[in-house]
């Protein structure tokens, strides 16, 4: 699998470890940022949501085009590098496929106790697991509002099947 897929959660231990999912870590083996051997990932606080986005070197490339999109110089590229890459941490796995979670970071997504990891394809994002419920039943609900835009193929023919 080269994607991040799926919803797990794991709990936070007292120094603030958290198990990254196996699935997971398979895809970061192959994609993750590595230095000295060990496999770390990119973590920054989302944009856009009480959450943290993480990832390998595919988010990393994705934020790169973001930024090559923008004039050099730009006040929009410079804002974005510093909402992205300012914000970054690159946090190192442990032998037990374990990330240390700053208080920074546990602060921005209000992460305590457990955290809900949650597959987006190129980058994975944590929640704190009744966030996510809420986030996940609205994204649900905007789907189905939607759901005759997907499956139609421009084909004239029906909706979606359930």
């Amino acid at each position: 699998m080269d994607r991040f897929v799926s919803t797990y959660t794991n709990k936070i231990d007292a120094k603030g470890r958290v198990s990254i999912p196996a699935a997971f870590r398979a895809v970061l083996e192959r994609d993750g940022y590595k230095s000295g051997g060990a496999i770390g990932i990119y973590c920054y606080p989302s944009l856009d949501a009480p959450a943290l986005d993480a990832g390998g070197e595919r988010l990393a490339q994705k934020i790169d085009g973001l930024l090559q999109g923008l004039p050099d110089y730009s006040n929009e590229r410079d804002e974005l590098s510093v909402a992205l890459y300012g914000d970054v941490q690159v946090l190192s796995l442990d032998g037990d496929g374990r990330i240390v979670l700053p208080e920074g970071l546990r602060g921005h997504a209000g992460l305590q106790g457990a955290v809900t990891f949650v597959g987006l394809g190129d980058k994975f994002q944590m929640w704190e697991p009744g966030a996510f419920e809420q986030r996940r039943q609205r994204a649900r609900e905007k789907v189905q509002d939607h759901r005759k835009l997907f499956g139609s193929g421009g084909s004239g023919g029906g909706g979606a099947r359930e």
